[in-house]
């Protein structure tokens, strides 16, 4: 027995003092574990801010620039970009994806000119080129077929690496599609273009105002749950990752991210790759709707959110809350 009247361990004392917590914290978050995603739009001298993503606007190519440089000067290391392609360009066989002169590409050229030390990261995905906003090709049943799809991957992969993207990133959920990305890649004299895999992309409530900022919420016909991961589901979101990166898979992505943190626990506990998280629109939004209300510091919730994608074991985050998350981590 302890003769001491008081306790052996204060679990306080480490916590009683700033300098203390900061010498014990076991996670740390920092801008170089952002990417940003930034919406393009056609035209020129153009930002048109969107209404469901408040602080969010499509920015034409020319004042993407900006943002890019913005990025480079808050220490966040890669931008991610997605192009509102314009209604006309979207066609049944989204044909738009495969223009080496397309918004994605233009703008890929205007940043690697600009800033050529940031990385590009693209999405590679048909939904902003279908007629009907799915991310691939479907039959007349309206189903997406998965191997005619992946073919287009392909060439859209290739398509953006020529302009100068660093990582291209599937986030179709087509069954085999990073397989034939890689070696097409390899092929093509592309071996240091990296793949971030959406590896466990689940069917989310969460999409709504990302749909809005790339054009295809109207466009949507039915839903995506015939390709998209079911949210009852965590044991195939393992099997899912394990399949990615034995097809040549640099990262692995989990989307969204904070309802699904138990996924990016598990796959960093089984896989040996850096996992990246996806704070998508919903989720942004739903942080900008406590903080107007007054129900949350605003600050305070992006920071203790950004780093719980942390300590759960993302090697990085992509949030539309990373320039405000490096200014307050600078």
């Amino acid at each position: 027995m302890n003769p001491c009247p008081f306790p052996s361990a204060r679990l306080r004392r480490t916590r009683a003092g700033a300098w203390s917590r900061e010498l014990v914290a076991e996670t740390r978050l920092t801008p170089s574990d952002l990417i940003w995603p930034l919406f393009i739009t056609d035209g020129s001298g153009v930002e048109e801010p969107i209404a469901t993503l408040p602080g969010v606007s499509r920015w034409s190519v020319d004042r993407i620039v900006a943002q890019a440089r913005e990025a480079r000067v808050l220490g966040i290391p890669c931008v991610a970009l997605f192009p509102n392609t314009p209604v006309g360009l979207r066609t049944e066989d989204a044909s738009e994806a495969l223009n080496p002169d397309n918004l994605i590409c233009r703008a890929i050229r205007a940043v690697k000119d600009a800033v050529p030390d940031l990385g590009v990261l693209t999405d590679v995905a048909l939904d902003p080129y279908t007629a009907d906003g799915h991310d691939g090709i479907t039959d007349e049943r309206g189903y997406v077929v998965n191997d005619e799809t992946s073919k287009i991957l392909v060439e859209q992969a290739l398509v953006q690496a020529s302009a100068g993207a660093d990582i291209v990133a599937p986030s179709d959920m087509m069954d085999g599609r990073v397989g034939a990305i890689r070696c097409a890649l390899e092929e093509a004299g592309h071996p240091n273009v990296q793949i971030m895999a959406y590896a466990a992309k689940y069917a989310s409530a969460f999409y709504g105002p990302f749909r809005d900022a790339v054009g295809s919420r109207g466009l949507l016909k039915g839903d995506k749950k015939s390709y998209q991961m079911d949210p009852r589901n965590a044991d195939e979101a393992l099997r899912e990752v394990a399949l990615d990166i034995a097809e040549g898979a640099d990262h692995v992505m989990v989307k969204p991210g904070l309802p699904y943190l138990d996924i990016v626990a598990k796959v960093k506990a089984r896989f040996d790759v850096p996992v990246f998280a996806y704070q998508v629109s919903g989720e942004y939004a739903m942080i900008e709707a406590a903080a107007a209300a007054g129900a949350g510091d605003r600050d305070a919730l992006v920071l203790e959110t950004l780093t719980a994608f942390k300590r759960a074991g993302c090697s990085g985050v992509l949030t539309y809350h990373a320039p405000l998350a490096a200014r307050l981590l600078g």
